[in-house]
């Protein structure tokens, strides 16, 4: 990627590395590029709950303003809720101010197409191009100028057609939801009250700071202990900007972004819905999760990690579900992103259609032992290069002797490194992921 965009458009800490004066320069550079062929371009944006999301949204909408745009600010919503706004408006180009499942002093910046799509590659060069040259674009004045309208009522926009998508009601299902005290709080208690659900909630008392704090979608734990207090028949476990979904079972067993895929898969081929009989994940899915779709004569296609890829692909041969272990699943029947309220609807609707458990829904896929460790480094992009790490790589690929994998590999969100490791046991996966990330510290971490 670029010097700003990312896997996930422009992150960084809030007011250090993504500042206000930078999120001036994306919102005049980003809406120049993207509305560049039309006169009084109309750009949604949206943010999450977390405390630097107005200084960036300020400073963001002026950036906009500068080149005669019209901002619509949509207030806190989800990501998914973004990229549907911008096409459902017929808007020029749609902003998220979000840094997803990251922690709070973590924020960012992306953008969305026209037809509510994440922006190609050219387009993002285009714009870093812009960032890091002499700022020439025009000045409008006086009238010229852009101006501010509030469209708060989007979310219940975006809800009404998420209803949609499902055939059933949810009454007599006991749904437990934590909203990581991010943008699902407000949506996904509404959204399932609606369809009848009964609900009990946690994460949704969102004061600026504690979005993703010890609950949501990376600490699922919390749900688990929630659901066997409640009595829940399911959980559902949302991110920052709600474009991820992990799920709990009736036993507090966690069902994650592989499991979700497989049930929804094996459902949408046995409806005949699902195209060309084929799933697409990224290299990060589980062992179990192909071999149970060989199982059932589904077909994968893999990608590298990150949901721009999954969709690239997705798009290319023209499959409708497709994502990440993470679980940010994407149905593109339905809407241009990963969005975690539509995952959470299709996979209540099965349980209800089916009238299964979700612990039986999910055993139907074996899972592979795995571990997964994250090192925190100087130069994370090094380890592709470095000879010591590659040599413990293929040591221990020799001692697996095919019966399992290794992935190590860059974030393409934060400075660590991912060190993943599939085995035949526990044990073993222990301690191949501990002999390969001791080397990989040894070699790029960071002095503690």
């Amino acid at each position: 990627m670029g010097n700003y965009f990312g896997t996930d458009g422009v992150r960084g800490v809030a007011n250090t590395e993504l500042t206000p004066e930078l999120a001036f320069k994306l919102g005049r550079m980003g809406g120049y590029v993207l509305t560049k062929d039309t006169e009084k371009p109309r750009v949604v944006i949206g943010r999450d709950t977390r405390i630097s999301g107005e200084m960036l949204e300020s400073a963001l909408v002026a950036g906009l303003l500068s080149i005669g745009a019209e901002v619509m600010r949509l207030g806190v919503i989800s990501t998914p809720g973004v990229a549907f706004l911008t096409k459902a408006l017929s808007a020029n180009a749609g902003v998220m101010i979000s840094a997803s499942h990251n922690p709070v002093p973590d924020n960012g910046i992306k953008f969305f197409g026209p037809d509510g799509f994440k922006l190609l590659d050219k387009q993002e060069e285009e714009i870093e191009r812009l960032l890091d040259s002499e700022d020439e674009l025009p000045r409008p004045t006086g009238g010229a100028l852009g101006i501010i309208t509030d469209y708060f009522e989007g979310g219940q926009k975006y809800l009404q057609y998420l209803k949609q998508t499902v055939q059933e009601d949810f009454s007599g299902i006991h749904i437990a939801l934590d909203c990581a005290h991010g943008a699902a709080s407000s949506l996904a208690p509404h959204l399932f009250a609606d369809l009848e659900a009964d609900i009990s909630t946690m994460g949704t008392s969102p004061n600026g700071i504690n979005i993703n704090e010890q609950c949501g979608s990376t600490h699922p734990e919390a749900l688990s202990a929630f659901v066997l207090e409640k009595g829940a028949q399911i959980g559902l476990a949302f991110d920052g900007d709600a474009d991820r979904l992990i799920a709990v079972d009736e036993n507090g067993d966690i069902v994650d972004g592989d499991k979700i895929m497989f049930i929804c898969a094996k459902y949408m081929k046995e409806q005949g819905w699902l195209n060309h009989g084929t799933v697409v994940s990224t290299v990060m899915s589980n062992l179990g999760f192909y071999k149970g779709l060989e199982e059932l004569g589904i077909e994968t296609k893999q990608t590298a990690v990150g949901d721009r890829y999954v969709m690239e692909e997705m798009r290319k041969g023209g499959y409708n579900i497709g994502g990440e272990q993470s679980g940010h699943i994407i149905f593109l029947d339905h809407i241009t992103t990963g969005d975690g309220l539509l995952s959470a609807l299709q996979l209540v609707n099965i349980m209800k259609v089916t009238n299964k458990p979700l612990s039986k829904l999910a055993a139907d896929m074996e899972t592979f032992p795995q571990k997964l460790v994250n090192v925190r480094v100087t130069d994370k992009h090094a380890v592709t290069e470095n000879a010591k790490v590659s040599a413990v790589i293929a040591e221990v690929e020799s001692e697996m002797n095919g019966e399992g994998r290794v992935l190590v590999r860059p974030s393409g969100t934060e400075p660590l490194v991912r060190v993943m490791i599939e085995a035949k046991t526990t044990e073993l996966c222990d301690q191949y992921v501990d002999k390969i990330a001791e080397v990989v510290k040894e070699e790029m971490g960071l002095n503690e």
